[in-house]
């Protein structure tokens, strides 16, 4: 949702410069060994982004799943479910089948064979059942056209001053949740392998992947939570499964970019959903009510502002009401301010 803001308001090639500042902004953040900072932040500031970005996920997705016909969707929280209210008698009932079968199968496969790639096999299927009958829904080849089967030729967009004053809270927030994402991810991998990562290590090399990634066009390279522990289970215990993932993800482009277009918009509204609602974390939203007031209402208050405002705010606002309160229970003493004279 951070990239689709951006865009929104600096256009892709300000993403892009965007993506390798925030890819100079890690890897300096790597060098001065700042990595073992991420203990911290406090964990109500993230469990409140996350849930707000569930939202705006699962948001963003409500044309598709329904199959709503609008000529133009806000980014904007509030405006966005107006717009879409305003033209729900152009529902889709084949549309909404679509994406809840897609949604039962991605359940099924994930409870009955947990190490298959349920995700990719239910949209492959689901769309491919749309390819043979004639059920009116959209596809990524009907709304989008052709994807491009190779990469481009590296290139930057021109950087003036006044772009990149503009765009540096951008890069900040980007460096930052790439930073955050990429270090969680691996205290994930590290209770499920056993192991241990090095933090500055991680930083150097996600910002290395996001100059990289910029150099050609491409969006913020971060890692995932999700896909580290679904690669886990499927037996990686080593960075050379994340080596292989790349390639294959290389051959795809190469070999199969015709056939992602007939990828059903309403079945990747489907998996999209229910990505949301696991990000959103609902088991424990119980457990969120019994918190300190203080870590219950910045949780909330990070949500809103992610929710309703801007991500940049909500992170900025989240982690500094975080870090009082927590530098306010371990009893630091008040600054001695000393009277100016006038």
């Amino acid at each position: 949702m951070l990239v689709y803001s951006v865009i929104a308001v600096h256009g892709f090639d300000g993403l892009v410069i965007a993506t390798f500042m925030a890819g100079l902004f890690l890897l300096v953040t790597g060098f001065l060994r700042a990595g073992s900072l991420i203990a911290y932040i406090p964990e109500a500031v993230i469990d409140g982004f996350t849930m707000g970005i569930a939202v705006i996920i699962g948001t963003s997705q409500l044309k598709d799943f329904f199959g709503l016909t609008a000529e133009k969707v806000p980014a904007d929280f509030l405006e966005k479910i107006t717009a879409l209210w305003e033209v729900r008698e152009t529902l889709n009932p084949e549309a909404v089948l679509v994406a809840l079968v897609t949604m039962v199968l991605i359940v099924l496969f994930r409870r009955a064979a947990p190490r298959l790639p349920g995700l990719i096999v239910a949209v492959a299927l689901v769309s491919l059942a749309v390819a043979v009958t004639p059920l009116d829904t959209d596809t990524i080849g009907s709304r989008f056209g052709d994807l491009p089967k190779t990469l481009p030729m590296p290139i930057l967009p021109d950087m003036s001053l006044a772009r990149i004053e503009k765009l540096i809270p951008s890069a900040l927030v980007i460096a930052f949740l790439a930073g955050v994402e990429s270090l969680l991810s691996a205290m994930v991998a590290d209770r499920m392998t056993t192991g241990k990562h090095r933090p500055n290590a991680e930083l150097i090399a996600q910002g290395v992947a996001n100059l990289g990634s910029s150099l050609f066009g491409g969006l913020p390279a971060t890692g995932a939570i999700a896909r580290t522990a679904t690669n886990i289970r499927a037996g990686g215990q080593t960075p050379l499964a994340g080596i292989i993932h790349a390639l294959t993800i290389l051959i795809v482009m190469w070999v199969a970019a015709p056939l992602a277009g007939y990828l059903a918009m309403p079945a990747l509204a489907g998996l999209l959903i229910l990505t949301a609602w696991n990000m959103a974390e609902p088991h424990k939203w119980r457990s969120h009510l019994g918190k300190p007031r203080a870590d219950l209402f910045v949780l909330l208050m990070t949500f809103g502002l992610t929710v309703l405002a801007d991500l940049t705010v909500a992170i900025g606002v989240g982690v500094s009401l975080g870090l009082a309160i927590r530098m306010r229970r371990r009893k630091v003493p008040p600054a001695d301010w000393t009277p100016r004279d006038q």
